[in-house]
């Protein structure tokens, strides 16, 4: 998609398929610097960021083995701290995590927020993305972020 990658600062040192994630082509060293201090240290701990040039085009926050409140809490800080913000937001877990994502998106805590955490995250569970990375075959290179679209789940409340 030619987008250049941020990896969170802690998880750098991770390893995919025995590269560091830090080390991976179009991964940043440096976030650029487009708000303010505050803002930039929650920011630089999101799990994954695309960018394109200094203009974030979505973030994600992978919950696989760790609470999915933590990386909640760095999306509803991100929204917090600069409510004008208008990013797609991605919690990205196993599909049988799928239910406490949604649960946990809709905390009082979050709700609150303006807009509400559940308007602009939104859930992608790992093996529907993989289904639909693998029906892509060798076109992934001409995949867009709408793509996302398509396999996100709404964390929106059906009662609403």
């Amino acid at each position: 998609m030619g987008f250049d990658v941020w990896v969170a600062r802690n998880d750098r040192r991770r390893q995919c398929d025995g590269v560091n994630l830090g080390s991976m082509a179009r991964t940043l060293s440096a976030l650029p610097l487009q708000f303010d201090a505050a803002t930039n240290r929650t920011i630089e701990l999101i799990d994954v960021l695309w960018l394109d040039g200094a203009a974030i085009v979505a973030a994600f926050e992978i919950e696989c083995t760790t609470s999915v409140y933590s990386g909640l809490l760095r999306m509803a800080d991100l929204l917090a701290m600069q409510p004008n913000i208008n990013i797609p937001l991605f919690i990205v877990a196993p599909e049988d995590r799928g239910e406490k994502v949604i649960h946990e998106v809709n905390r009082p805590t979050f709700r609150r927020l303006s807009p509400p955490l559940s308007d602009v995250c939104r859930f992608i569970s790992i093996s529907s993305l993989e289904r639909e990375l693998a029906a892509l075959g060798h076109r992934i290179r001409f995949m867009r972020p709408e793509f996302l679209d398509d396999v996100a789940e709404s964390c929106t409340l059906a009662d609403e």
